[in-house]
């Protein structure tokens, strides 16, 4: 039997004003990310492919986070310091040649410390050297969309085939905070003492405001200064990257991306997957209707005036004949702004089985639905 097809439209007023301008940071470039649904509030040569100095501990920290989640490597382990890791320049956690650390440490001190000795030793113990760990680490940004992202190092020591991006680091920062939560709390610890030195999270916003809960530091002189920074506000976290900018302006920079996005946008959950969103009316069925909902939650990011704006379009036929099995597609879901431009699409799926009528009821639910249909 051939669906008939119904167009549902629920209409809000249409009042959409326009929002301020975002901040004009002038530095080399920025975006600012809503993770939970990955739209870009606002950005500047997010997609431009630079070095990312000490950005780069944020792939190193999502694959360790990975292998310890694998059972490859294990917090408890206590590697041995390698003259290269104990030699590595730059900011450091101070561990010493021919010593063991453990990972718990090293990760603290790569985290927190910034510390490029860390880098290297795990990324040494993870896959026996620097080279290795960087091919892996070239593998998980390709998993996880990073197309302008080439690693050579784990570290971020000046390299100019180790380069990403501001949306790249957007993406995995959104990853690791996503997929390997209790690894980012590490973000949030304002200091680390090893060996008797205690040093200082970098990141400065975590004593600006308590919205800060993690971030990462980086600066090359190739690079300039660099900064990722996450916040929560509510239900609603933001991503804000900063590449080539000044010492103190990349604290100012990332505070202003954050107060604007959270002042002038809201994440909003519309519908919950598997909400009864309508019936429909079943034919020759041991049930006289059925629900469709949608397959996953829908939840967008929109402007706060935007949210009067947005009307659904629920596509879904009127009759159907049994039997159905739920997951089944039963029609589709479209999200619209004010000026119809569609913000979500999504497929209804059936809620519920519903089996069949016996032969003979079935047959004469079929005639009488047909004889219905000639009036009407």
């Amino acid at each position: 039997m051939n669906k008939l097809l119904n167009i549902f439209l629920v209409s809000f007023a249409l009042n959409l004003s326009a929002i301020p301008n975002p901040p004009d940071l002038g530095v080399g470039s920025y975006i600012l990310y809503e993770p939970n649904t990955g739209k870009v509030l606002v950005s500047y040569n997010a997609d431009e492919p630079v070095e990312p100095a000490s950005l780069t501990k944020l792939m190193t920290s999502y694959v360790i986070a990975d292998y310890i989640k694998e059972d490859f490597i294990s917090l408890d382990d206590e590697p041995k310091i390698s003259i290269k890791a104990w030699k590595t320049e730059g900011s450091r956690m101070f561990i010493r040649e021919g010593t063991k650390v453990k990972v718990s440490d090293l990760l603290k001190g790569m985290v927190i410390q910034s510390g490029n000795d860390a880098a290297v030793a795990l990324a040494e113990h993870a896959e026996g050297s620097e080279d290795n760990f960087a091919y892996v680490m070239n593998e998980f940004a390709d998993k996880l969309g990073m197309k302008n992202s080439s690693f050579n190092n784990a570290s971020g020591l000046p390299d100019p085939l180790n380069v990403t991006s501001a949306y790249d680091l957007a993406l995995l920062t959104a990853a690791l905070i996503k997929d390997f939560p209790e690894q980012y709390q590490l973000y949030s610890e304002k200091y680390f003492t090893y060996n008797g030195i205690k040093q200082a999270n970098r990141n400065r916003l975590l004593w600006r405001d308590e919205i800060f809960d993690g971030g990462k530091t980086g600066y090359t002189s190739a690079a300039g200064y660099c900064l990722v920074g996450s916040a929560m506000r509510g239900d609603m976290r933001l991503v804000a990257v900063v590449l080539g900018s000044e010492d103190d302006k990349r604290f100012n920079d990332v505070s202003a991306l954050m107060t604007y996005g959270f002042r002038h946008y809201d994440t909003v959950k519309l519908f919950d997957a598997n909400e009864s969103l309508r019936d429909v009316e079943i034919v020759a069925g041991k049930s006289e209707s059925v629900s469709v909902g949608a397959t996953e939650d829908i939840i967008l990011t929109l402007t706060k005036d935007q949210r009067e704006s947005i009307r659904y379009e629920v596509e879904v036929g009127t009759r159907i004949l049994a039997p159905i099995s739920a997951s089944d597609q039963a029609g589709t879901l479209r999200v619209l702004d004010g000026d119809n431009n569609v913000l979500a699409e999504t497929d209804l799926i059936y809620l519920e089985d519903v089996e069949e009528l016996g032969f003979f009821q079935r047959l004469i639910a079929i005639i009488w639905n047909w004889i219905k249909s000639l009036f009407g």
